[in-house]
């Protein structure tokens, strides 16, 4: 079985800088688990890690794909599984870093992935309806999926109600079959209080950084207002900000508050996950040279 290593936590939790310290310890490659990361152009909005950061430590799908198409859990899955192989194949150490509890679930076969492709036409006509009406119609095709989608606290959000009912809608889904990975789970576990002051400082300093130029440039360059807002968070905020719909201040304010509400979304989604191991960052540091001696004996 292959051997990798997956660590997990909230946004702005320190999450990639602990993965290259790591990664250059255990002579490890990185694979991006962000669902928004994967675009090209959505650099200081996601803050996407820089090259400086990077530190040599050899990273896989960041800017895999134009924001104007979408990338499933599908196609993370099948992107992300083709690097395992090829880091395998180095002697190197996967190591799959991220806050997108979907994509990784889906990587190491937690959860069943369907390969039904995408349908643009149904996509357009379930456009148009509300999550609560998309909720509703998907919940009447298929119950169970509808529940494990409210499990997640996911109800309102369009994206994942689209692929739902995509799939129901599909005739004969196949699924992909789980790869047989031996993982070590790794939870970067904060002090919660401190993130959300972390949250709203950082989001300040990617202001500061260039965001509002950055949405300007993707709006110039053709990326729509309502693909903005299906991105989600930073960018739906941005695109608001640029109709003239909201000031500065209410994007940092409101923003700063969804941001916050959605890392509290992440650390529910992964508390699920029995066979992770959390601690501090503080912590992880310390152990880290245990951890890596550990695992690769093993």
């Amino acid at each position: 079985m292959r051997k990798i290593i997956v660590i997990v936590g909230p946004t702005a939790s320190g999450k990639s800088a602990f993965a290259v310290e790591f990664a250059r310890m255990v002579g490890g490659e990185i694979i991006s688990a962000d669902s928004r990361q994967v675009y090209t152009g959505l650099d200081i909005g996601t803050g996407k890690i820089t090259k400086r950061e990077m530190k040599n430590i050899p990273h896989h799908l960041l800017d895999i794909a134009s924001p104007k198409r979408m990338i499933t859990a599908h196609d993370f899955a099948i992107h992300a599984r083709k690097a395992i192989n090829e880091i395998v194949a180095r002697g190197k150490v996967p190591i799959v870093v991220g806050g997108t509890g979907f994509y990784i679930d889906a990587l190491v076969g937690r959860i069943s992935l369907s390969a039904v492709p995408m349908d643009k036409k149904l996509r357009a006509r379930l456009l148009k309806k509300t999550p609560k009406q998309l909720f509703a119609l998907l919940t009447q095709r298929d119950p169970k999926r509808a529940a494990s989608i409210a499990e997640r606290n996911e109800c309102n959000n369009k994206h994942r109600l689209i692929r739902a009912l995509e799939i129901t809608y599909g005739t004969l889904a196949s699924y992909m079959k789980p790869p047989e990975y031996r993982v070590l789970w790794i939870g970067i576990k904060p002090d919660m209080q401190g993130l959300k002051k972390k949250i709203r400082e950082r989001l300040v300093t990617r202001i500061k950084k260039g965001m509002f130029a950055e949405a300007k440039r993707l709006q110039k360059n053709g990326l729509s207002y309502i693909r903005m807002n299906e991105l989600g968070l930073e960018y739906r905020y941005l695109a608001l900000y640029l109709q003239g719909k909201i000031s500065k201040e209410e994007l940092v304010e409101q923003l700063s508050a969804k941001i916050w509400q959605y890392a509290r979304r992440q650390v529910i989604y992964w508390k699920r996950n029995k066979d992770i191991q959390w601690d501090s960052l503080a912590s992880l540091n310390k152990k880290k040279a245990a951890m890596v001696r550990d695992f690769l004996e093993r």
